[in-house]
């Protein structure tokens, strides 16, 4: 379902947009908006995919408006004038429609703001089927290792210990640490010493030079320090 806002100064206008959009299965208009005060207003409060955006409008115009926005939707213009439109290009809008504009036209308009979130959700998600385990060759054998089990690595030469929740002892693999931090899923580990990896949901607290899991302190070197406390600044751990 793409959300989208209506924007245009023309209450005629904007009832064929209304009506326009209630034909798109995949279209849901949030909100009509009769100027682009109002339409700053809905993008404040509410997650909007696409804006389809008159141009000249009273006070701020369709194109200040879209300049005005630092996370910009989708946008499709419709306009009464066609001398906007390199300038509506040259601002990354999906399509420029001039009224009156027919309602196949419309349609394709929004078949290519549905084409494109489908590409914009593809870019963004995670591979398909990553697995949640991993086989660790330990002890002349291969061990299956859940990765929601694993609270940390530590790195000893050539060797790792990985270190399971509720288990005291430690499944020991000839390995690099380079070779199994590339096994784990992005996002879910972090890298904070040159022999230290963690498992971020594992974290208790976390101290200038060290943090903890659990009753073992992990040091934190200054060299992964500050990439380490970005990478974790929005999720909900306690710093000490």
């Amino acid at each position: 379902m793409i959300r989208c806002i209506a924007v245009d100064d023309e209450t005629p206008a904007l009832d064929i947009l209304e009506d326009n959009i209630s034909k798109i299965p995949f279209l849901q208009l949030v909100k009509k908006c009769k100027n682009a005060y109002v339409a700053l207003e809905v993008l404040q409060q509410e997650p909007i995919d696409l804006l389809f955006l008159d141009i000249e409008m009273p006070g701020i115009n369709g194109l200040s408006l879209l300049k005005s926005l630092s996370n910009r939707p989708m946008v499709i213009f419709i306009t009464a004038y066609r001398k906007y439109a390199i300038e509506g290009f040259d601002l990354d809008v999906l399509d420029y429609l001039v009224k009156p504009v027919p309602f196949g036209r419309f349609l394709k308009a929004a078949n290519k703001a549905l084409e494109y979130q489908g590409f914009k959700q593809k870019e963004s998600s995670p591979p398909p089927n990553f697995p949640d385990y991993l086989f660790i060759h330990s002890e002349y054998q291969l061990t299956k290792v859940f990765i929601h089990e694993i609270a940390y690595i530590e790195g000893l030469g050539n060797y790792i210990k990985i270190f399971l929740v509720g288990s005291s002892r430690p499944i020991l693999s000839k390995s690099s640490m380079k070779a199994i931090e590339e096994k784990l899923p992005e996002g879910k580990y972090a890298r904070v010493h040159k022999s230290f990896i963690v498992m971020i949901d594992k974290i208790s607290s976390i101290r200038n030079e060290s943090l903890k899991i659990k009753d073992t302190e992990i040091p934190v070197s200054r060299f992964y320090r500050d990439n380490f406390l970005k990478g974790i600044n929005e999720k909900n751990i306690k710093r000490e």
